[in-house]
């Protein structure tokens, strides 16, 4: 019986080879979650005006030449190149401030979505795809990344579609399938070069499909061409290195939360393996196990192999494997639909209580929405990110005055007047000697730390913009002038405390300050 049900679909169609399910594509299992993913994106997408910092830098590189953003990736970012100039051309023919900003990963989290449902359909059913889809876009790591600035949604809809094209081609192998496959991996890699990994998950999903020999082969070409085409980038940017020194072991909390997000895809794991019988012999199983041999390599060793690799050098930011998200979701999504379906068929699943399952199920449709409809409010306001490049321009306008100096300590955080300049057009910019588009760099070059010192002891009233206390600070002759020159010559008059920055004002002498103490 179980033989006859996975050689034909209800509906006469032939089943997919490496699930049993019908192998054909129905709109609805992509179109409901992109309306979700959308619907969520454009909820409060420009976040009460405000930008950080990493979106400045996209914003003002955006802005630059070609021939300015060509020379800045000589020095600095090459792992972003091809997402700058995408966002030159796009402010070049739309140049909608915040929107144009943020819209490009919006309709990208809403295309992988309609992708992470299609691939759940095409192995599971089409119900399992519209609630995988869905349980995509809830994520609440999906959602703030879907209004983020940044190159890593688009990343994420790449690999999305990749891994949509592996499922295709092993199901119906197509010269053209494969062909798409390695052109899509190898623009997703030279969006961002942690892409690589997601190839590293694709093969592990093939080792274990265990598929016939000739599309094993097919994919090793594929992947091989995408991994050499990528060379290039991953060789160059090696020599930029400098510029992720800032990256640091995961604190606790981060250790929880990969902890939780790990149990959560291995209990789901556990619970689409206990499914047997309906497979086709191909060595897959059901739908429920291909969901489980696409989607758990995604989850898990991308970031297993980040952290491993941060053993030799500190790598692992969450943002730089955003599509493991992809492997969550499907996994989760496959799962409630067990457990809503447990009750239609005949045999072991009916037998162990379908409606305490389908309660189960909807109870965990409710305690999502009691948990995620706050954090989805919290991560549409500035306090959900690091800075805030608004808050920091008006603590400036309250404490300065026309002619005042102006320090950044880091001096990488001068990000924070490059794209909200408005505030800082009366000020000195003390240590600034060459502008970033002038030098080649993201924010500029600065002078010496002898000149550094000269200027700032001639100038009576200093603006200091700097980190929150208790973050570390660099240990570079210029910085640490800047905070001896403070320290020994300068009375601090006035300090405002915003998200992710101090503004304090400096002068001479208390006298000064003048109404600012």
């Amino acid at each position: 019986m179980a033989e006859t049900a996975a050689a034909e679909s209800p509906d006469g169609e032939s089943p997919s080879r490496i699930s049993g399910h019908p192998g054909r594509d129905r709109p609805a299992a992509g179109l409901i979650p992109a309306a979700a993913a959308f619907a969520l994106g454009m909820w409060g997408i420009t976040r009460d005006g405000t930008m950080w910092r990493d979106e400045s830098v996209t914003y003002q590189v955006a802005h630059r030449s070609l021939s300015e953003i060509w020379r800045l990736l000589h020095h600095a970012d090459a792992v972003h190149g091809l997402y700058y100039f995408f966002m030159h051309a796009l402010y070049g023919v739309w140049d909608g401030g915040l929107l144009t900003l943020r819209m490009p990963s919006v309709l990208a989290i809403a295309l992988a979505a309609a992708f992470v449902g299609l691939i759940a359909h095409r192995l599971a059913g089409v119900r399992a795809g519209v609630l995988s889809g869905v349980v995509f876009a809830l994520v609440p790591d999906i959602q703030m990344y879907a209004q983020e600035g940044r190159s890593y949604a688009m990343v994420c809809a790449l690999v999305a579609c990749s891994t949509y094209l592996l499922v295709r081609s092993l199901d119906r192998p197509s010269g053209t399938h494969w062909a798409l496959y390695s052109l899509v991996s190898l623009t997703a890699i030279w969006l961002h070069e942690f892409a690589v990994l997601a190839l590293l998950a694709h093969g592990v999903s093939v080792a274990v499909i265990r598929p016939a020999p000739r599309n094993v082969r097919a994919w090793r070409i594929a992947a091989g061409l995408a991994f050499v085409g990528s060379l290039p980038l991953i060789l160059f940017s090696m020599g930029q290195s400098d510029q992720v020194s800032w990256i640091g072991w995961p604190k606790a909390w981060k250790w929880w939360e990969i902890a939780g997000w790990a149990l959560v895809s291995l209990a789901c794991a556990g619970y689409l393996g206990r499914d047997t019988g309906r497979g086709r012999g191909t060595g897959t199983g059901t739908g429920n196990t291909a969901v489980l041999r696409v989607g758990l390599p995604l989850a898990v060793i991308p970031t297993a192999v980040l952290l491993l690799g941060s053993l030799y050098a500190s790598m692992y930011v969450d943002r730089y494997v955003l599509f493991t998200n992809l492997g969550i979701a499907l996994l989760l999504g496959t799962t409630l639909d067990r457990l809503l379906r447990s009750n239609r068929w005949t045999g072991a699943e009916s037998t162990h209580r379908p409606t305490a399952r389908v309660g189960a199920a909807a109870g965990l449709f409710a305690v999502l929405a009691l948990v995620l409809v706050p954090v989805g409010s919290q991560l549409r306001t500035p306090e959900s990110r690091k800075d805030d490049l608004t808050a920091i321009g008006k603590a400036v306008e309250e404490v300065s005055a026309d002619g005042d100096g102006l320090i950044f300590t880091p001096a990488r955080r001068r990000e924070w007047k490059l794209s909200s300049t408005g505030p800082f057009d009366s000020l000195d910019d003390l240590a600034l000697e060459e502008s970033p588009a002038a030098s080649g760099s993201l924010q500029g070059e600065e002078m010496s730390a002898a000149r550094i010192r000269a200027r700032m002891l001639s100038t009576p009233r200093i603006v200091v913009l700097s980190d929150p206390q208790g973050e570390p600070e660099d240990a570079v002759p210029q910085e640490a002038v800047k905070r001896a020159v403070l320290r020994m010559y300068f009375h601090a008059c006035a300090r405002e405390r915003v998200r992710g920055a101090q503004v304090t004002l400096y002068a001479r002498s208390a006298r000064a300050c003048g109404d600012a103490e």
